[in-house]
């Protein structure tokens, strides 16, 4: 294990295998709850279970390695894909076109309908970073809409508190008009929580349906132009670096 923090007084095991890239650590709860997580051949029935450097953990009889090198990963997702590892209506899933371990999960999702940056990750502390609420992490779009935005839309969408229903307020958005041609604008926006299809629920409340949804940047990653949809690479040591960055900004006590 290599955690820094780690001490003779162990890890937690819902950390512990967050850090491995198993689940996050609201699963990893539901998994030792229902005594499918073992610690050197007993199962686990504590939460609050702590994992020591030479403890052998397994989840479902499987070991579980926090010492296995971590994945990082940027897909360019197209349209029409699931970001889910079932589907019980039979869609078309990201991973039936991914070549990945079952650990690596996306950072988030694009709806189906939605496309471009799509992070993934085994490093399940980094992941729960960038999704979580409070953090703040930035995620820009380019949006396609029906219709001309009016100076009252702009402003607001730029102020926020647009009513989204079920007691949901729209944020304030970070925004440029890139196109109008009457028919259909082009507009950037950047939203720092990701709610579920909150771009869509928001210009939908304002008169205007989105056509297109294209996500071009998460936190410090960007898609670049010219990267075929469809395509994934690996991060580069540069990028995974200002992941970490990020991460420890965000949990300066670890």
């Amino acid at each position: 294990m290599n955690e820094k923090t780690e001490n003779n007084q162990g890890v937690r095991i819902n950390k512990y295998l967050t850090q491995c890239g198993i689940c996050s650590r609201r699963e990893a709860d539901k998994l030792v709850d229902a005594g499918r997580v073992q610690i050197n051949g007993e199962v686990v029935s504590q939460m609050g279970t702590k994992v020591q450097p030479h403890d052998m953990v397994l989840v479902d009889d499987k070991p579980v390695d926090n010492n296995q090198e971590q994945i990082y990963l940027l897909y360019n997702k197209p349209r029409g894909l699931l970001c889910s590892r079932k589907d019980d209506k039979g869609r078309p899933l990201i991973y039936d076109h991914l070549d990945i371990p079952a650990h690596v999960q996306s950072v988030g999702r694009l709806d189906m309908d939605s496309e471009g940056l799509l992070l993934l990750t085994s490093n399940g502390e980094i992941l729960q970073t960038l999704i979580a609420p409070k953090n703040k992490i930035p995620r820009k779009y380019k949006v396609k809409f029906t219709g001309s935005l009016s100076l009252e839309s702009i402003e607001k969408l730029r102020n926020g508190g647009i009513d989204l229903g079920k007691g949901e307020l729209s944020d304030p958005w970070e925004m440029s008009i890139d196109s109008d041609n009457g028919g259909h604008s082009w507009i950037t926006v950047t939203i720092k929580r990701g709610r579920w299809r909150e771009i869509r629920r928001t210009l939908d409340a304002v008169g205007h349906i989105v056509r297109r949804l294209i996500r071009v940047r998460f936190g410090p990653i960007k898609l670049e132009e010219g990267m075929p949809i469809g395509s994934w690479r690996n991060l580069s040591s540069k990028e995974v670096a200002a992941l970490k960055r990020l991460h420890q900004a965000a949990n300066p006590r670890g």
